[in-house]
Parts: structure tokens; C-alpha cells; sequence
């Protein structure tokens, strides 16, 4: 997961490949609570590995729950309807599938059982209406405390008080099903006579009922229904484990990658694993919207396929109440219509993480569409004067997600532009991987790839420095330095003869190699240390005398050049290996001072050693590597000069990212 403060996503020109999808967040943490509540032990596998179901596993722990991991399962061994803890604050982020069934079913075993629960969460969560949710459950005669404006979190939900079952429970359905879906939830626990709920209004949001009704129905609940105005809970109804459970493929999640496929899957399909034509969810009808706009979709049992058909995209007017959450890919995909896009029926947006409809909109104009918005319904128009654009994401996941199907603005536009997604560790609420999942089935044009590179004399600091850049960045890191060293010590390994370099040089493109906080990693190895190793040396300096060895490297490197960028350090890396480089650097510092650095280092590692003579060692190296006839050790003409003799490593850096940041669009 990128964890970093933003994301900058070059130009992206086509797409294929499989995409196996993080478990359904709506059904993960429903398991959650349905197997808390149940008797007995639960397997859970392929459980969503987020934010939202952390924080629903930890409240379960709080409560009394036990909670472990065995093999590929999480294990839940649940209260049997019982509280085992009489207190508890829990705080549930911005996780509208913990905050709502939790507060229920907490009101209705403190009010049974006694007991007082806090439920809190961040601030936006305090934003997030559930007045209707404790309305019904005041109804009922549970005792809950607003601690804060009241309507929304937090609360504080105390007993014992008299509960009154013999009338029906009321609760609106036009604001956001999870109110029903709660009290779907929490009932069963109080269910000595049968319960009826009443909807208000018209149910929003009816696959996710789907959803919270077949759970319920694997957990021994056989919910009665009445159309989408009535639901009976039978006397008598009590959770039994099912033992096991799989959680399905999140399709809300897919929806990106289906929109991927319509839009840059040109010749072989995107291939998404986990949700398919038996899929629970509701949100796996995206590829019905997706099929409207022109794509070509084949859905098996677990899996879709998707691929580009019409082009451009077909706009489309479409009532969304159906895919609330996946509805939202549509505005970005709109982007590459035929003509305009309307939503309709879309009014849960505006009380969700962010305010939905407001947050696209925003965004998009930044890109320089043309938008219209209604309290719920959104039109956007076509774009072919794209503007880069730093997408704010107001902490939503699937704002992060949506725009990251902008940067394909190259396929539609002559003139591609790079898009930037500010905080994108927030996809963590449901696809902590998202974006390591989406660099690995798009393609890219290498040019559009960026590059910074951090070329300068030894002991200059320049590892350090891409490292800590590629960190804040999200970049990959090369160190071209140790690329030499690399190849002799696999080759020695290989049991190569290090004199023939025809073979020294085919074994360079096996080399499975990744730099990750200043350590060198050969498959899964860490062998840093022995490259630094004396022997070590002796091995590079025999490889390097072999012009296809040379040859067969300076490829490597240009092969490091990945999503989303690159920081290369080295001696010639802005001048022979990366020419086009967006930024260049040339760091130096005095010799006294690298001597300095240098002795501190090896003193550190117990090795004795003489400032004065590293320094000296120090100034014949740089006197050797400016007088080589090939790559000679110099900046390059367009290289920016940066001397940290006086520098901190936080000052450095602090430079290079302000040099970076003068030379992009945002």
C-alpha cells in the first residue's frame, strides 16, 4: 500500500491480465458480527484484509469475542447471543458496516442483558446520519445517549430497560439500507415472539437487504419478507454457525477493473476472479451498465472477462439505486463517452464517506469536464481537453479508486496528461492493494514513465537520498552501483566461469533484483552486506571488463523503469542510462567531509580505519572516475547541483522534492 502523500499516475495506454479481488466488505464484516453473535466456533476465509474490517475485528475482541488467525481462516468464537463484557468504548473509523448493526445489536443486549457501550469513530463518521437507525430503537425501548449532535455518532447505548416487541419496528429505507440491514441483524437476539419491520419511504439500496438476507439465511435466520415493505423475524430465531464461510470477491471492487477493460483492454480481456455470474452482491449488475457503454463482458460462475467493444464509450442515462457504490465508476468512465452520462436515484451518495455527488463533481471539473448536479443525480459530459489534475479524496476509497481510471486520458487525447491522487493510502477501507494490483495489468509507453536520477561521486550520499525520495514518493529505487557486485556474486553462485562473458552476460536478465530502504535484495534474499563484502568486489571488477556484460546491464536498468516512477542513482545515470530523465541531480559533498561520513560508518561496523586516508582514497577514486573514457564521472548539463556538505539528509531531501515539484503539472 502506497502510504504516502500522494500519488502521481503517468499517462496508462492499454490493459490485460487477471486481477483476483479482495473479499466483499459488506459481506466480511457482516460474517463478522453474524458469527460474533453465533454459538460456537466460525471459520471465515478469504476475509477483506482493510481498515473496516480491522476495526469491527478489534470491537469483537473488546466484547469478549475470541478472535485468531488458523492457516487461511480468521476464527471467531462467538457470544451465543450472550455479553461476556459489560462496558466497552469502541471506536469504528469512518465504517458504516461496523457503526450500524453494531449499534443495534449492542442497544438490544444492553437493554436485555444491561450493560453501557460507547460507539464512536473520526469525524466524518459524526457526519454520517443514524438518527433513523435510533429512532426504531427507541421505539423498541432502548436506552441510547447522543454524546454528540444528535442523529449521529457518537453514542452511548445503556441498559437494562423494557423492551416493547409487540408492535411493529418502523425504520426509514430511503436514506441508506444499512439501517434496515442493522436491524435485520440485531433482531434474531430479542426474537421470543416474532418481529415485524416496516420500511418508511422507499428501500435504497436493495441488493445490499439481498446481501444482509442469504447471510442471515447461512446463520439459521429464515427472514419472512413482504415485498420491500415488510420484513418478520420468527419467534424463536437463533444464530447457528455454519462452521465455515467463504467470503465472496468484493464487486464493488471489480467495478474498476470492469471499467478498465471498457475502456483499455483493446486486444485480450481484463480477467477479474472472485465475483461472477452467482455473486451475492448486487454490484456485480455494473457489467450490465458497463455492456450498455460498449463493452464487450463474458461472466462465469466466480469470474468476469472484460474488454474494450464501442468506442468511444456510449453515454447513458441509468437509475442507480440498483449499484449505489459501483455506480460511481460510471462518472469517470463518462469521460470517455459519445455523449453525456446522467445518474439517477444516487441521493445515498451525499451521506456516505464524503458527500458522493459533491466530491465527484469537484474533482472532475479539475480534469475540465463539464458537470451538473441534483440532490441525487449527476450528468457529466464528455472530455477532450483533459488538465492535470491532484485529486483531493476527502478520505473515500472509491473516490481514490474512480480517478485512477483517468490517467488513460492518453487514449482519447494526443496531449496525455498525469494524474495525481492526494492521500492514497485511504483504498486501505476496502483494497489496501489497489493500486500495486492495477500497475500489474496496465501497460505504459516507458517515456511516460518518470524519472529521477541522483548521479555524483562515492560517498556522496546518494543512496540515502533515493532511497528516502523513492519512500515519499512511492517510486522504485535503483541502485545502479550495486548492479555490478549483483552479477558477479550470481554468477560465482551459478558456478559460472566469470572469464566467459557471453555467459556472464545471459545470466543478467534472470536476475530477480529490488532496492527497498537501503537494502539490495536478490529474489527474496537480502545481500546487502555481502555485497559489500571485499570478495565481493574482486567478483564485479572481473564481470566488468566484459563489453556484453556491460551491454546486458545498461538494459537492466532501463528495465527498472516501472510504474509509477523511478529514483536511479549512480555515476551516469542522467547522462548515458536515463537522458530524459524529468529531474537530474548531481550530488557532492568535499572529500573531507565524505571521509568523515565514511569513517563514522565503518567505525560503527568495528573496522578500524584513518580519515586521512579515505580522503585520500576518496580524491584519487574521483580523480579516476572523471578521467574513464566511458561514462566519465560529470553532471549532466541540465542537472541541478547539490552540494550537502552543510546538509542534513531531511534538508536534502527536502530540496529534492521541491525541484520535483516545480517540474510537475499539479
Amino acid at each position: 500500500m502506497f502510504k504516502i502523500p500522494f500519488l502521481d499516475l503517468p499517462p496508462l495506454r492499454g490493459a490485460a491480465g487477471t486481477v483476483r479481488l479482495p473479499g466483499s466488505k459488506s459481506i466480511s464484516n457482516r460474517v463478522l458480527l453474524l458469527a460474533a453473535l453465533s454459538e460456537g466456533k466460525t471459520f471465515v476465509r478469504d476475509l477483506l484484509a482493510s481498515d473496516d474490517t480491522a476495526v469491527m475485528l478489534e470491537s469483537l475482541r473488546t466484547l469478549g469475542c475470541g478472535v485468531w488467525r488458523e492457516g487461511d481462516a480468521v476464527v471467531i468464537d462467538g457470544l451465543g447471543g450472550q455479553l461476556r463484557a459489560k462496558e466497552a468504548k469502541l471506536f469504528l473509523g469512518n465504517a458504516g458496516t461496523a457503526m450500524r448493526p453494531l449499534t443495534a445489536a449492542l442497544a438490544l443486549l444492553a437493554a436485555t442483558q444491561g450493560g453501557s457501550f460507547e460507539v464512536s469513530g473520526v469525524p466524518r463518521m459524526h457526519e454520517r446520519p443514524i438518527g433513523d437507525l435510533v429512532d426504531a430503537l427507541r421505539g423498541l425501548g432502548c436506552e441510547i445517549d447522543d454524546l454528540g449532535n444528535a442523529g449521529y455518532p457518537p453514542l452511548r447505548l445503556r441498559g437494562p430497560s423494557k423492551l416493547a416487541l409487540d408492535t411493529p419496528v418502523r425504520v426509514r429505507g430511503d436514506v441508506s439500507s444499512q439501517f434496515l440491514t442493522a436491524l435485520l441483524l440485531a433482531l434474531p437476539l430479542v426474537a421470543e415472539r416474532s418481529i415485524r419491520i416496516e420500511v418508511i419511504g422507499e428501500l435504497i439500496s436493495k441488493p445490499y437487504i439481498e446481501i444482509t438476507l442469504a447471510l442471515l439465511a447461512r446463520f439459521g435466520i429464515a427472514v419472512q419478507r413482504e415485498g420491500w415493505e415488510a420484513f418478520v423475524i420468527p419467534a424463536g430465531s437463533r444464530y447457528v454457525s455454519p462452521g465455515e464461510v467463504f467470503v465472496e470477491g468484493d464487486a464493488s471492487s471489480a467495478s474498476y477493473f470492469v471499467g478498465l477493460g471498457a475502456i483499455a483492454a483493446t486486444d485480450t480481456p481484463i480477467r477479474i476472479e472472485g465475483v461472477g455470474s452467482e455473486s451475492l452482491q448486487g454490484d456485480v449488475r455494473f457489467i450490465e451498465a458497463a455492456a450498455a457503454m460498449g463493452a464487450e463482458v463474458k461472466a462465469g460462475p466466480n469470474w468476469l472477462e472484460v474488454k474494450r467493444g464501442a468506442w468511444p464509450l456510449k453515454g447513458l442515462t441509468l437509475d442507480c439505486n440498483h449499484i449505489p457504490d459501483a455506480a460511481m465508476t460510471l462518472t469517470v468512465m463518462a469521460l470517455y463517452a459519445d455523449g453525456p452520462t446522467t445518474l439517477t436515484n444516487i441521493a445515498s451518495w451525499r451521506v456516505k464517506e464524503t458527500d458522493r455527488i459533491a466530491a465527484m463533481a469537484t474533482e472532475l471539473r479539475k480534469l475540465g469536464a463539464t458537470v451538473d448536479e441534483g440532490p441525487d443525480w449527476i450528468r457529466v459530459q464528455p472530455l477532450k481537453d483533459w488538465q492535470a489534475a491532484a485529486i483531493h479524496t476527502y478520505d473515500d476509497h472509491r473516490v481514490a479508486m474512480c480517478f485512477s481510471l483517468a490517467a488513460f486520458n492518453g487514449l482519447v487525447t494526443a496531449a496525455a496528461k498525469p494524474v495525481r491522487i492526494l492521500e492514497p493510502h485511504c483504498v486501505a477501507k476496502t483494497f489496501p492493494d489497489y493500486f500495486e494490483t492495477l500497475f500489474g495489468v496496465v501497460s505504459v509507453d516507458a517515456a511516460d514513465v518518470p524519472v529521477i536520477t541522483i548521479d555524483g561521486p562515492t560517498a556522496s550520499g546518494k543512496g540515502t537520498l533515493a532511497d528516502e525520495v523513492g519512500k515519499l514518493l512511492g517510486f522504485n529505487v535503483l541502485d545502479s552501483g550495486a548492479l555490478y557486485r549483483v552479477t558477479g556474486l550470481a554468477a560465482r553462485r551459478a558456478g559460472l566461469d566469470l572469464d566467459d562473458g557471453d555467459a556472464v552476460a545471459a545470466i543478467v536478465p534472470t536476475l530477480q533484483l529490488r532496492f527497498a530502504d537501503g537494502h539490495v535484495f536478490l529474489g527474496q534474499e537480502d545481500v546487502s552486506a555481502r555485497l559489500r563484502a571485499e570478495a565481493t568486489g574482486l567478483l564485479a571488477s572481473q564481470v566488468a571488463v566484459h563489453p556484453q556484460v556491460r551491454r546486458a546491464l545498461h538494459q537492466l536498468q532501463l528495465d527498472f523503469r516501472r510504474l509509477p516512477g523511478l529514483v536511479a542513482d549512480g555515476r551516469d545515470m542522467g547522462t548515458a542510462i536515463f537522458p530524459d530523465a524529468a529531474l537530474k541531480v548531481f550530488l557532492t559533498a568535499s572529500a573531507a567531509t565524505r571521509a568523515e561520513r565514511r569513517h563514522k560508518q565503518l567505525i560503527s561496523k568495528g573496522i578500524s580505519a584513518s580519515i586521512e586516508g579515505l580522503r585520500e582514497d576518496l580524491e584519487a577514486r574521483d580523480e579516476r572516475d572523471k578521467n574513464r573514457s566511458t561514462s566519465p564521472l560529470e553532471p549532466a548539463q541540465d542537472a541541478q547541483l547539490l552540494d550537502n556538505s552543510a546538509l542534513t539528509i531531511e534538508a536534502s531531501v527536502d530540496q529534492m522534492l521541491a525541484w520535483w515539484q516545480q517540474r510537475r503539472p499539479f
